[in-house]
C-alpha cells in the first residue's frame, strides 16, 4: 500500500511563504507523476500542481506564478514552494499521483494532509 506523509504546514500571514513536503512510499515518486491537491471547508478536492517524471510542471490557474512544486527521487519527496500566499489558498494540502486533470488519477489512499492557514 502506498504511504503518503505531507508536513509543512502552518498559520501565514497574506503575502507569506510555506515549503511543503511529502515523503512517499520508495520508488513512487522516482515511477509516476506526482501532484499536489488542496481541499478547502466545504468544497472538493482539487488538483493545484502537477510533475511528471521528466520534470515537466503544471498548475491550476489559481495559483500559477506563486507556487512552484518539484522532486526529489533519491529521497522520495515532493515539494511545494509557496509564495504569495492568499487567504483562499487556505485548505488541507495533500499530495498523491497526478498531473493534469484526473490524469493519472491518484492512488487510493491519501495521506493525512497538512494544514495551511493564511490569515493575518
Amino acid at each position: 500500500q502506498v504511504q503518503l506523509v505531507e508536513s509543512g504546514g502552518g498559520l501565514v500571514q497574506p503575502g507569506g511563504s510555506l515549503r511543503l513536503s511529502c515523503v512517499a512510499s520508495a520508488n513512487i515518486v522516482s515511477s509516476n507523476a506526482m501532484g499536489w491537491y488542496r481541499q478547502a471547508p466545504g468544497k472538493q478536492r482539487e488538483l493545484v500542481a502537477g510533475i511528471l517524471i521528466g520534470g515537466r510542471t503544471k498548475y491550476a490557474d489559481s495559483v500559477k506564478g506563486r507556487f512552484t512544486i518539484s522532486r526529489d527521487s533519491a529521497k522520495n519527496t515532493v515539494y511545494l514552494q509557496m509564495n504569495s500566499l492568499k487567504p483562499e489558498d487556505t485548505a488541507v494540502y495533500y499530495c498523491n499521483r497526478g498531473y493534469y486533470s484526473n490524469v493519472p488519477p491518484p492512488f487510493p489512499s491519501w495521506g493525512q494532509g497538512t494544514q495551511v492557514t493564511v490569515s493575518s
